[in-house]
């Protein structure tokens, strides 16, 4: 059961930001209730206690002002183009803070493996964390928006724009490339959007 130190208003607001519900105390020393995911953040005056099996989320979203995160990302498309979805990991020290995945209709493999970062640093961001560290399995991503390699096609230099002007609203960030074998939780995310469709 975790137990936070920190400015429990400061805290309430990352939640209420991030989409989730604060309820009233149940008890005179209780400033605030959240739940989420299938925990609940109880806040106390200094302090805001985690309860619960899976309160990573919790944690990493009161937490994130100047904690550090990992991103995991992967975009699959069947056919090219084909049926496409992507799927997004987010990792801190306390174990998954979310994860997702989506179809988005129907295009190529290298724009899904874009729209999966575009959206995994949108949920990133959106958590609040000071630094992040990208991961994807997709080498022509990875170096296109790192400069090595250069962009022919105009959709992906939109991207690519995209995806760095996202970067930027973290203090500090990386984006490496990745086995797939390492990035197999993302992977998953994305077929089980596939099959699911």
């Amino acid at each position: 059961m975790p137990v936070i130190e920190c400015e429990t208003e400061r805290a309430r607001e990352r939640l209420e930001r991030a989409g989730i519900e604060i309820e009233a105390g149940n008890t005179d020393h209780e400033r605030w209730r959240a739940t989420h995911e299938g925990a609940t953040a109880v806040a106390y005056e200094d302090t805001v206690v985690i309860q619960g099996e899976a309160g990573a989320g919790l944690v990493g979203l009161i937490r994130a002002e100047s904690g550090r995160a990992h991103l995991y990302v992967d975009g699959a498309s069947r056919g090219n183009p084909g049926p496409a979805a992507i799927g997004w990991v987010i990792v801190t020290d306390d174990g998954i803070v979310t994860e997702g995945n989506e179809r988005i209709g129907k295009t190529t493999n290298n724009r899904a493996e874009y729209q999966a970062l575009v959206r995994g640093l949108e949920v990133a961001d959106s958590y609040g964390y000071g630094e992040l560290e990208a991961r994807s399995d997709s080498e022509l991503i990875v170096k296109q928006v790192r400069g090595e390699w250069d962009v022919e096609d105009p959709d992906l230099r939109e991207y690519r724009l995209q995806v760095r002007q996202l970067f930027q609203r973290f203090d500090e960030w990386s984006l490496s490339h990745v086995p797939r074998e390492v990035n197999e939780r993302a992977d998953r995310l994305a077929n089980q959007a596939l099959d699911e469709g």
